[in-house]
């Protein structure tokens, strides 16, 4: 692989500046962040008031403890735009959740925000060792879910050619990296393992082909696929992390010539690592949930965002900015299956439906090779013991959980009595994936 460290030069002053000079602009930027949202959006003047705290209380950065949490479900009740801290009118564009159940999560940006999200997401590029002039190939999808759009925006900011391809269509995707020749691709990484899987059905050494960075995320990846994809196409793979709530992609991202960890963007985005359970702040280097502040969004400031992701803050290496540690799992019971966000109750709800199935579940993840897998395991309702019962109702659930879920999903159906039973709280997801 090319060594793509990036010029010293061309990096943005903040990113290799002092600490002290992070934390000074970090509280000047969320003294004005907490105040807007306060003015602006009448959830927040509520919950602050409740707790009783107000903007004037946060003097130093550790103040920012004394404040609420604000969490996914804020935004499903307020539900369209009443979190924006702008009139809509000052929106300039929306992303949703997909909402397969109840309504989905909305944000918002002014174009400031825009302009910014751009602006981190080419300075998360070039971090990865993109440079301008390169052609970049987008496999992110597009359309609501933020990371398409922010891809491709931050790739024309840092001044790539961007081929805006979208997911899906697999075959064409290594004509396209055959023909246009990319030196960056930008998708998830169980996606990439589907790329590779046609580089090799079409007899194409994917050795061969010029991509020197692929920058994945949008889903949590361990470091034996990085080394697989790295070893597979003689290419740098480097993490990069965002969620809607607090901007999309490119929150925070890994640097190629250390890959130890993603710096989080600090000028912007203020983390905190909490006690999961308590929602004690926990010291730098201590595992737990992490919580992000926005120092500089117009159109939908977010105070103390609790992420559910599970990781801990490091120290700067090749920036000043603190690093996070790959995300390890998630502090609620969201799966995050080949990119695809499913919650247990999604598939309780498609197990009730289906009379022939009695109303106990419990879903398996495992490794099938190097993808993900998921199996639910149900049985079959008193009287719908047959072995062809048994089997259309197996097609029937595989078939709701495609639809509404929007996976693919083993479906066992067994004998009344054979699910595992509660004893308290319900198991309802059992991950046996390999673990690093």
């Amino acid at each position: 692989m090319k060594d793509l460290t990036p010029n010293r030069d061309s990096l943005d002053p903040i990113e290799i500046a002092s600490v002290d000079e992070i934390r000074s602009l970090q509280r000047a930027r969320m003294k004005w962040s907490v105040r807007h949202a306060y003015d602006n959006v009448p959830m927040y003047r509520e919950r602050f008031d409740a707790a009783g705290v107000h903007p004037d209380d946060l003097q130093t950065l550790d103040d920012l403890a004394k404040f609420p949490f604000t969490h996914k479900d804020d935004l499903r009740a307020n539900y369209p735009f009443g979190l924006f801290a702008v009139p809509r009118e000052q929106i300039v564009r929306l992303h949703a959740s997909s909402g397969t159940t109840g309504k989905p999560t909305v944000v918002g940006y002014t174009q400031n925000d825009i302009d910014m999200w751009s602006d981190m997401v080419a300075r998360s590029m070039r971090a990865s060792g993109t440079r301008p002039g390169d052609v970049a190939h987008i496999a992110y999808g597009y359309g609501l879910f933020t990371g398409g759009l922010g891809a491709h925006y931050g790739a024309e900011r840092l001044g790539c050619t961007v081929v805006p391809v979208s997911g899906g269509m697999t075959e064409r995707q290594v004509t396209l990296i055959e023909d246009f020749k990319p030196k960056t691709i930008m998708v998830t990484p169980s996606y990439m393992l589907n790329i590779l899987e046609q580089y090799q059905k079409a007899s194409i050494d994917p050795r061969g082909s010029s991509l020197e960075v692929g920058i994945f995320g949008a889903e949590p990846w361990t470091n034996a696929m990085r080394a697989e994809v790295e070893d597979a196409f003689d290419m740098h793979a480097v993490d990069i992390y965002g969620l809607s709530e607090v901007l999309g992609p490119g929150v925070a991202n890994e640097c190629v010539e250390s890959k130890d960890g993603l710096h989080i963007w600090e000028d912007h985005f203020y983390p905190e690592v909490i006690d999961p359970e308590t929602g004690a702040v926990l010291p730098d280097g201590e595992l737990g949930e992490l919580v992000f502040t926005t120092i500089t969004k117009e159109g939908l400031p977010m105070i103390r965002y609790r992420t559910r992701d599970l990781t801990r803050l490091l120290p700067g290496t090749a920036r000043s900015m603190r690093r996070m540690e790959k995300i390890t799992g998630r502090s609620d019971d969201m799966i995050i299956l080949r990119g695809v966000n499913i919650f247990p109750t999604q598939i309780e709800e498609q197990v009730l439906a289906i009379p022939e199935l009695a109303p106990y579940f419990q879903i398996t993840l495992s490794r099938d090779g190097r993808m993900d897998a998921m199996a639910v395991h149900v049985e079959a309702a008193p009287g719908s013991e047959s072995d062809a019962a048994r089997e259309a109702a197996s097609g029937l659930l595989t078939k709701k959980i495609k639809d509404v879920v929007g996976v693919s999903t083993q479906v066992l159906v067994g004998e009344p009595g054979t699910v595992e039973r509660s004893q308290g709280k319900a198991r309802r997801v059992v991950d046996d994936r390999p673990k690093e």
